[in-house]
């Protein structure tokens, strides 16, 4: 199956250096949720997808967005002539034995059932998504004859007045017969108001050459938008969200507010989870039954185990939590952390690049990086590990049911043994025997006679 996907206008109203198919939505740049959407149709009907994307403005950083990907080929457009100029320059990639679906790489809510519905309307001839506006204006009017059929598509510039008057309009998206397109294209013309080659004239000469365009009209207008501004762009953000949102309950999660989540990803939620307002899910998070999530967090590329806790404020990124855990409020966990079933870590812990044992807790004011913390370990306030000298990270190891005093440094590499105590304020950088308490701090004293400084006096 060919699909085009038309990507090379400049955006000129979204006033920024970034073209505008690579604005995200969603975390994603919006050029990338229409290849995703094409490539599902493709999948489903069990056809491969020869994807092409048409690029002009700013084609050097679409180039670089997407130079990982191997079943997108990528074509220039320059200069932009209009739409049938676009297509006129995938043209000679396109496989004449399979249907061409043409798409917009800033319409990015576009659902793959209505391209699917789309598809088979079309019955292999030409088949063109409408939908119907309560203000059509700046759109091409869908041209019927007494009987219904389509017979072209008049842009607004070049419409009369009976003709504007038409609520049902072009959403750009068809698919036709790829032989007959390239036949098409080559006898496009740019004899209009904008001087442009439009790919809507292919719907005329179809209709003239005696091929039965079947109109399709979209049910839902929300998924034919197409993104020119910052402000068009904050609305299909509020549609996408709103789609997740509805996903996440209908999967049994309860939301406390649907209209304050941000899903920047791909959520997968157990029974009985619980989200609460301001959340942001990036990557892949797993949510398992019973996990409840608290205000404000920020949970990304993590998987949590069930009846976990993660109180308000909480960061967590490339991390993984057990069962029955809690963690939070205003905690931090950073790529490579690991936390066992029952694992506590409270306000302000960072914990990074660090496994924690089932049980254990370091309940406020911490951090643990590039660290090995046996089962039942309690990690006092203030302590750190001391994991960088400058030019190298090393590791430190805590056994099972140790004890770290509270503003304790363990200066890595540093081995702490199984039931261990660390009196607080150590700076341990010496291996601390099993079962014993170790203090590495100076002796108190106290100087007497000493007097405290005062200041002097203005006239002094």
């Amino acid at each position: 199956m060919n699909i085009v996907i038309l990507a090379a206008g400049q955006g000129k109203r979204m006033r920024s250096t970034l073209p505008k198919v690579l604005h995200p939505v969603a975390g994603r740049p919006m050029l990338a949720h229409v290849i995703a959407t094409a490539q599902q149709v493709a999948q489903s009907r069990s056809l491969p997808a020869n994807t092409i994307v048409v690029i002009g403005h700013g084609a050097d950083q679409v180039r670089a967005t997407f130079s990982d990907r191997s079943d997108v080929r990528l074509v220039l457009q320059q200069p932009q002539l209009g739409t049938g100029h676009a297509v006129q320059q995938a043209a000679p990639l396109l496989q004449d034995d399979e249907p061409t679906l043409v798409l917009y790489g800033d319409v990015p809510l576009v659902r793959a059932e209505t391209l699917t519905r789309l598809i088979d309307g079309a019955g292999g001839e030409v088949g063109l998504l409408t939908v119907e506006l309560a203000d059509p204006t700046g759109y091409g009017r869908i041209v019927r004859d007494g009987r219904g059929n389509v017979l072209k598509i008049v842009e607004q510039k070049d419409a009369n007045d009976r003709e504007r008057a038409i609520r049902e309009v072009n959403t750009g998206i068809l698919v036709v017969p790829t032989a007959r397109l390239k036949q098409w294209l080559a006898r496009l013309s740019n004899n209009n108001a904008q001087q442009e080659y439009y790919l809507t004239d292919v719907i005329a000469m179809a209709v003239h050459d005696g091929v039965r365009v079947a109109a399709t009209a979209s049910t839902d207008v929300d998924e034919t938008l197409g993104v020119n501004s910052k402000s068009q762009l904050a609305v299909v953000e509020r549609i996408v969200q709103r789609r997740a949102a509805e996903r996440l309950m209908e999967a049994g999660a309860t939301l406390a507010d649907p209209a304050r989540i941000d899903v920047r990803g791909e959520v997968v939620v157990g029974a009985d989870v619980t989200i609460d307002i301001g959340c942001v899910f990036e990557g892949r998070v797993q949510l398992a039954d019973g996990v409840r999530v608290g205000p404000y967090c920020v949970l990304r590329d993590v998987t949590i185990g069930a009846r976990t806790q993660v109180n308000a404020f909480s960061h967590l990124e490339g991390t993984t939590v057990g069962s029955d855990a809690r963690i939070g409020p205003y905690s931090r966990t950073r790529p490579g952390a690991a936390l066992e079933d029952e694992v506590h870590i409270g306000n302000f812990v960072e914990v990074k690049a660090s496994r924690m044992g089932r049980g254990a807790k370091a309940n406020h004011l911490a951090y643990v990086g590039d660290a090995e913390v046996g089962a039942r370990t309690n990690i006092g306030a203030g302590t750190i590990t001391a994991n960088y000298d400058g030019a190298n990270k090393h590791r430190t190891e805590i056994g099972v049911d140790a004890s770290i005093g509270s503003n304790a440094v363990l200066v890595a590499p540093v081995k702490i043994g199984d039931g261990a105590t660390i009196g607080a304020g150590s700076v341990v950088s010496e291996e601390a025997p099993a079962g014993k308490l170790t203090v590495a701090r100076a002796r108190q004293v106290t100087v007497e006679g000493w007097k405290r400084p005062v200041k002097k006096g203005k006239s002094q």
